[in-house]
């Protein structure tokens, strides 16, 4: 069964090492001292490797079950839920008027990687719920505050996101559920909605679903869609559950992964709604939650690779397997450990190097948001809705290659169901598909976000890459990052200048090439983020603040990724700027 232990030294050494959190400006984060935050840390690692690890293994192999309109999670859950109860994990980030800590995002982020990487599926009960309050909280009346946000603050009740019909994926504007207005107020909301998470379960009293459905009045498309508040059970007056809604399961979703979480088919039968926000204005309202989701999803995709790099490296020091090519390694053994081969090496320094990197910006982005919602930074927020599909397109498609690469290590073994790998890659794949497929988060950046605020995001973000590659000028030891940081944001600067010259003209040559841009973002912003430990790194090693083992390793495998990844950003530049023709080529017949 795989194993799983919390990075705290590398989550510590981000936080008070490279975004030295304590001399922000942020409201909160002057509390984030280094004893305080590793004390937090190490409690949420103390949970996952031993509650939550061990129950992601056995709940893969269980999965959720249904009996007439009632879903059992799997052996365990319910216990390990109450621990996650008891710890007042959920609340973290939120705010103390509703039973939360008012901790920094930033905080919660990291605490949020650790859980994933212990349990992916067991964490999104925990994760939709943190979403649906996000959204309450920023559309709700004062009322529906009060009403539901301090049960779902302390997971007594949970929530989810009802989007996808069976016929209505990303298109959101064909989706058929309907909403009618009744005298009291309220709506009655019919019809199905198909792939919702945690959408019935037995760990929680009540289920808050925030429900898109389709009001009298809006008109056609996303434009007549609004957000409906629907739980399970109905609240009375004094906060007590009442009677049954109209909702109900209809099946769960037969998976690739994620077993231990319920995906389900939920059924509206004129169940009782009230709105959230504005009528007609519900997708304004759910991207509040999606935008939320879509940062924890690019979390989830480098998590799910922390875990199985993990293991993978346990396996490559212990497997003894032929013999190094430079002398015996192990000459009283029968072989040498596989990780003496270069190629071994390499296939670990590819996922350390991603993991390392796309934490870090994961983190970056944190800071971002706190500054947006602390500060009310509007330039913060511009940047990170930039990267918001970076984070998550990026992150997912490189998280789930580098758990196949964890995999791979085991060789045959890793194949076989009992030494667990192959979870870690069923589970990551699903980071690439759900909160707006990974194709759609790359037509977002580069046929919206691009040219949002008139380019003016984009612009802050390359002037910020060139800031930091300045600062280190006349510094030999950051010539290996700084110079491979410029070359690739040139490269960067290119594809948007070709996008630019050509996009209006033929929007196809634009788009046929958005893929390889979000990649060619993706790698720039790892770039710059090992830039950043990079420096961070050799100021603490000279300052003798740092585990010296630990800060040289981290400049190995920054160097490692300035040599060995950014290079792609030139492969992707001149995918870009072939133009759409070789894609386009082929009419649909042809196929």
């Amino acid at each position: 069964m795989p194993i799983y232990n919390a990075p705290v030294s590398d989550l510590q050494f981000l936080l008070q090492d490279v975004f030295k959190v304590t001399q922000s400006d942020i409201p909160g984060y002057a509390d984030l001292e280094r004893d305080f935050t590793g004390a937090v840390l190490d409690e949420a690692g103390k949970l996952a490797s031993g509650v939550l690890a061990p129950l992601n293994f056995s709940g893969d192999r269980e999965g959720c079950r249904i009996e007439g309109t009632e879903v059992f999670t799997p052996k365990g859950f319910k216990e390990a839920f109450e621990a996650l109860k008891e710890g007042g994990w959920n609340g973290l980030d939120l705010p103390e008027e509703y039973g939360g800590q008012n901790l920094p995002y930033l905080l919660a982020t990291a605490v949020g990687e650790i859980m994933v990487s212990a349990n992916m599926a067991f964490n999104m009960y925990q994760g939709l719920t943190h979403g649906a309050i996000s959204a309450i909280l920023a559309a709700g009346t004062e009322e529906q505050k009060t009403t539901y946000l301090p049960k779902m603050t302390s997971l007594e009740w949970t929530g989810t996101m009802n989007l996808t019909e069976p016929h209505a994926g990303t298109d959101l504007g064909m989706i058929r559920t309907k909403a009618e207005p009744q005298a009291d107020g309220s709506y009655k909301i019919t019809g199905t909605k198909i792939f919702i998470s945690a959408g019935e379960h037995d760990m929680a009293e009540n289920i808050i679903h925030l429900v898109l459905a389709k009001a009298p009045g809006g008109g056609e498309g996303t434009k007549g869609i609004s957000l409906f508040i629907v739980p399970k059970f109905l609240v009375n007056a004094d906060g007590s559950l009442g009677a049954r809604n109209g909702v109900t399961v209809g099946n769960i979703e037969e998976k690739m992964g994620i077993h231990g979480n319920a995906t389900c088919v939920m059924n509206y039968d004129g169940a009782t709604g009230w709105l959230l926000g504005e009528l007609h204005k519900g997708m304004k309202h759910m991207f509040v939650m999606m935008n939320e989701a879509r940062v924890g999803v690019g979390l989830q995709g480098y998590a799910q690779a922390a875990a199985a790099y993990q293991n993978a490296v346990v396996y490559a020091t212990e497997r003894l397997q032929g013999r190094a090519v430079t002398g015996k390694a192990n000459p009283e053994g029968p072989a040498d450990p596989l990780i003496v081969h270069p190629d071994i090496r390499r296939a670990l320094m590819d996922q350390k190097s991603f993991v390392e990197g796309a934490r870090a910006f994961t983190l970056w982005a944190a800071t971002l948001l706190d500054r947006t919602h602390r500060l009310g930074d509007k330039d913060a927020e511009g940047l990170v809705s930039l990267l918001t599909p970076v984070i998550k397109g990026f992150q997912t498609d490189k998280g789930f290659e580098s758990a196949v690469q964890a995999q791979q290590i085991y060789g045959g073994h890793g194949y076989i169901e009992e030494q667990g790998m192959s979870q870690f890659v069923r589970d990551a794949r699903i980071a690439m598909i759900y909160e707006g497929a990974n194709g759609i988060q790359a037509l977002d950046l580069v046929g919206r976000k691009l040219a949002s605020d008139g380019g003016k995001n984009v612009m802050a973000f390359f002037d910020l890459v060139k800031a930091e590659c300045k600062a280190h000028e006349g510094d030999d030891r950051m010539k290996p990052f700084t110079e491979a940081l410029k070359a690739a944001s040139k490269q960067l600067q290119a594809a948007g200048m070709y996008f630019m010259q050509n996009g209006m003209k033929n929007p196809d040559a634009a788009l046929s090439g958005s893929y390889d841009f979000m990649h060619l973002t993706g790698h720039v912003c790892l770039g710059l983020m090992w830039t950043r430990m990079a420096k961070a790194a050799t100021e603490a090693l000279e300052a003798g603040t740092v585990d010296p083992a630990f800060a040289e390793a981290k400049i190995a495998t920054g160097r490692y990724y300035m040599a060995r990844h950014l290079p792609a950003c030139a492969m992707h530049l001149a995918r870009i700027e072939s133009g759409a023709g070789t894609v386009m080529a082929l009419s649909a017949d042809q196929f």
